[in-house]
C-alpha cells in the first residue's frame, strides 16, 4: 500500500462509508461518467470511501466501493480521459483483446470513447483517480508540439508511471497540496499550473509508452484557430459539418483553414472529420450497437459499401468484426 496518495483535508478522512448504491451511482456518474457496476461474491452492499476536487478542469478522486466489484459500460460520449492510480489491492483493466493487472502505485490510462474498457477491483481496492477532458491534452499537444494526437494515441490503453517515476511523484505532490488548501487547486494560478503539469506528464508518458513521438512532425507551436477548429470538429462530427462552417467557427478563411491544418495537423479539415466519425462508428459498434447499419446511418453514412471500405482500410477489419468483438467484453 501506498501511505500518501490522499487528496483529503483531515475532516474529511473519518467519514462512514457510504452504503447506498442510487447515491454512489450519481457520485460515479458526476465524478467520472456512466458506467455500469456489478458486485461479487457474497458481500454485495458497498462501505464506500468517497472523496472528489477539482484539480483546474480535471477532477481528482480518491475512491473505493468497499467490496469486490466488476465495471464496464463505460460512456463513449463523456470526452473523458481516465486515469486509474491503484493505491491499495488489486486491479484488473481490460480492454477489446487484453488485460492488465495493477497493484499498489501504478497506473491505467484508457479514453474510453476509442477503446472498449473494463475494470474489475478486489475488495481491499483503493483508488486515486483523475478525470481528464480529452481536449485538454489534444490542447496542450497542439501548444508544445504542434500536431493533435491521433488513433495510436486515444485507442491505445496504457499503464504509465509505477514506483518512483516522475508521474507517482507528481500525483503525490498534487494530493498533499489538495489535502492543505483545496480551493486553491480548484482554481486561479495553483490549480492551472498543476493542470498543466499533470496533462504535460502524463501525454509525454502515455505517447512514450505506446511508441509515438509527438515532438518529431513539427516543431512550430500551432495557433490558436488550429486548436479552435480541432475542438469544433470533436464536438460537431455528428451533424457532418462543412469546412467553410469550421473556419467560421475558428474565425479565419477556408483557404487559411485548410492551409493550416496541412502544416500542423497533417491532413485536410475533411480528412480530421472523416477520422472522427469512423471513430464514432467504431465506438458505438465497440459499445454494442443494434448493427452496423444504424451506427453507420448515425454518424451521417449512406453508402454502406463505401462506409465498410475505409472502416476497412482504417482499422484492419470489418465493421461486423467490430461488432462481434463487443459481446465479448
Amino acid at each position: 500500500m501506498i501511505t500518501e496518495f490522499d487528496p483529503r483535508p483531515g475532516s474529511a478522512r473519518n467519514r462512514p462509508g457510504a452504503r447506498d448504491w442510487d447515491f454512489i451511482r450519481a457520485w460515479t456518474d458526476d465524478k467520472y461518467m456512466s458506467f455500469d457496476v456489478r458486485p461479487h461474491g457474497r458481500r454485495i452492499t458497498p462501505s464506500s470511501s468517497m472523496y472528489s476536487v477539482a484539480i483546474g478542469e480535471m477532477t481528482m478522486t480518491h475512491f473505493t466501493y468497499g467490496i469486490h466489484v466488476d465495471l464496464d459500460g463505460f460512456a463513449v460520449d463523456s470526452g473523458n480521459i481516465l486515469v486509474l492510480t491503484t493505491v491499495d489491492g488489486n486491479t484488473r483493466h481490460a480492454g477489446l483483446r487484453n488485460s492488465t493487472e495493477l497493484t499498489g502505485g501504478q497506473t491505467y490510462v484508457v479514453d474510453c470513447a476509442h477503446s472498449p474498457y473494463r475494470l474489475e477491483a478486489d475488495t481491499e481496492h483503493l483508488q486515486l483517480n483523475l478525470t481528464i477532458p480529452q481536449r485538454l491534452l489534444t490542447d496542450l499537444s497542439l501548444r508544445w508540439y504542434g500536431t493533435a494526437p491521433d488513433s495510436r494515441l486515444w485507442s491505445r490503453p496504457c499503464v504509465v508511471g509505477g514506483p518512483g517515476s516522475p508521474w507517482l511523484s507528481l500525483l503525490d505532490y498534487t494530493s498533499r497540496t489538495a489535502a492543505v488548501d483545496p480551493a486553491a487547486v480548484a482554481s486561479g494560478p495553483a490549480g492551472r499550473h498543476l493542470e498543466e503539469m499533470l496533462v504535460a506528464q502524463l501525454l509525454g508518458d502515455w505517447s512514450r509508452g505506446v511508441g509515438l513521438d509527438l515532438s518529431s512532425p513539427r516543431s512550430v507551436p500551432a495557433p490558436g484557430y488550429i486548436r479552435t477548429a480541432v475542438h469544433y470538429i470533436d464536438a460537431h462530427a455528428h451533424d457532418l459539418p462543412t469546412v467553410s462552417e469550421i473556419a467560421a467557427a475558428a474565425g479565419v478563411s477556408a483557404r487559411a483553414l485548410s492551409g493550416g491544418f496541412a502544416k500542423y495537423v497533417g491532413i485536410s479539415p475533411r480528412a480530421y472529420l472523416n477520422e472522427r466519425r469512423l471513430y464514432g462508428v467504431r465506438r458505438e459498434l465497440a459499445g454494442g450497437a443494434a448493427s452496423v447499419a444504424s451506427a453507420a446511418h448515425a454518424w451521417g453514412y449512406v453508402n454502406l459499401g463505401s462506409f465498410a471500405a475505409s472502416y476497412r482500410r482504417r482499422f484492419g477489419e470489418n465493421p461486423s468484426q467490430t461488432l462481434r468483438s463487443s459481446s465479448h467484453i
